[in-house]
């Protein structure tokens, strides 16, 4: 038997909002999806889908499983972040390693920006 993580599923309440911000955040286009949901990437992909699943009440309280997201710049990560919708928490955190940053999504789901030196 071989186990294989094939996705990560989002709540959120306007799902083609919070879907399209991270569409255009990984660069990632819609595929196949249930009706109402969306999923971003398709199952055979190298990559997780993301899924975006309906749900009636806003998030309440920190989540707490989050992505990591990978960038060159963290400024300019910073600032794609806000233009497409999301928000900086004002958390930083600076290791030998590199900096991460958490940031949120339009309906305050966290995530990190990290840029390894």
């Amino acid at each position: 038997m071989t186990n294989r993580w094939v996705g990560v599923t989002i709540d959120c309440v306007d799902v083609e909002r919070v879907a399209g911000f991270w569409s255009a955040l990984l660069d990632r286009p819609p595929g196949p999806a249930r009706p109402g949901w969306i999923y971003l990437g398709h199952r055979d992909d190298p990559l997780p889908r993301l899924v975006f699943q309906p749900v009636r009440s806003p998030k309440h309280g920190k989540v707490r499983l989050h992505l990591d997201i990978a960038v060159d710049d963290i400024d300019q990560g910073i600032a794609q972040v806000i233009t497409l919708g999301g928000s900086h928490t004002g958390e930083r955190h600076d290791y030998d390693q590199g900096v991460v940053v958490v940031m949120a999504d339009p309906e305050d789901h966290e995530f990190c920006l990290v840029q390894y030196y």
